[in-house]
């Protein structure tokens, strides 16, 4: 069993990648997600009772009792439990952190034989027995066994030339209100959402391709959406080539680890 801390865009194509090889996921979040990309996030089963990415299926477990038979469907398992405080009740063989915080909250290198985690934030052989780098480039994907992944550098990956021009952000303190959907296309200047009445403009054309749900309280410069300039509608609804790589990196980390375990 594999414990994946976060069931955000990047956790989801994770646990797609490891549903198809066969292991049995759980993955924790918030009882009220904050995720952008909600048409491929497995965080939405908590609010939904249940969600599909692509070909995999989760469904949301109110108990730990209830893992068991969602796991015998062949469907991930999601927990509203953002401190994992199920981790040391499942004592599963592997956790990955995928929260993306940017730092460690709370994740040890003693959760389970194998913890591995995303990106910035922690020091594999301190934190975790191993680190996947998440920043586009080179080395996206890559298993790091010893040292911290690049740091974060704030700037959003560049989708056909554009980086911090994509993401929607909270003008003020409030309520967010969606006056678009994920999929509809937007032009440049075009209001896209508001927050207790002051809109949110669109800094390009594209698709909307993540989106706060309407009612979601938020603070002055909080991460609300993101446009894709590409305008392919069909990449909203499927894994992104990053989160695919990654997948990779925590699957090439469990095998090398668990075989290097097997050796000790």
């Amino acid at each position: 069993m594999i414990v994946i801390k976060g069931a955000g865009d990047l956790a989801s194509g994770v646990a797609v990648r490891l549903t198809h090889c066969g292991y049995q996921i759980v993955m924790t979040d918030l009882p009220h997600p904050t995720s952008i990309r909600r048409t491929v996030c497995f965080s939405d089963a908590i609010l939904k009772g249940a969600f599909t990415v692509e070909d995999v299926t989760a469904e949301s477990a109110n108990t730990i009792d209830e893992i068991e038979t969602i796991h015998k469907k062949g469907h991930i398992a999601v927990l509203a439990d953002p401190k994992a405080a199920c981790i040391p009740v499942l004592r599963p063989e592997v956790v990955v952190d995928a929260i993306l915080a940017k730092r460690n909250c709370g994740t040890s290198i003693h959760d389970a034989p194998v913890v591995i985690a995303l990106g910035p934030g922690f020091t594999a052989g301190t934190d975790c027995h191993a680190v996947i780098e998440t920043m586009r480039g080179h080395d996206l994907g890559r298993v790091i066994l010893n040292g911290p992944a690049e740091p974060n550098t704030g700037i959003p990956g560049n989708i056909s030339g554009f980086t911090t021009e994509r993401v929607l952000r909270a003008p003020k303190d409030g309520t967010f209100t969606e006056m678009h959907h994920i999929g509809d296309m937007v032009t440049k200047g075009e209001a896209v959402a508001e927050v207790d009445g002051e809109p949110i403009l669109a800094p390009l054309s594209g698709v909307i391709r993540g989106l706060l749900p309407t009612g979601t309280p938020v603070y002055k410069g909080m991460k609300s959406g993101d446009i894709d300039p590409r305008s392919v509608l069909e990449h909203c609804y499927t894994v992104s080539d990053k989160a695919r790589a990654i997948g990779g990196g925590v699957l090439e980390a469990i095998l090398m680890l668990q075989r290097r375990n097997k050796h000790v």
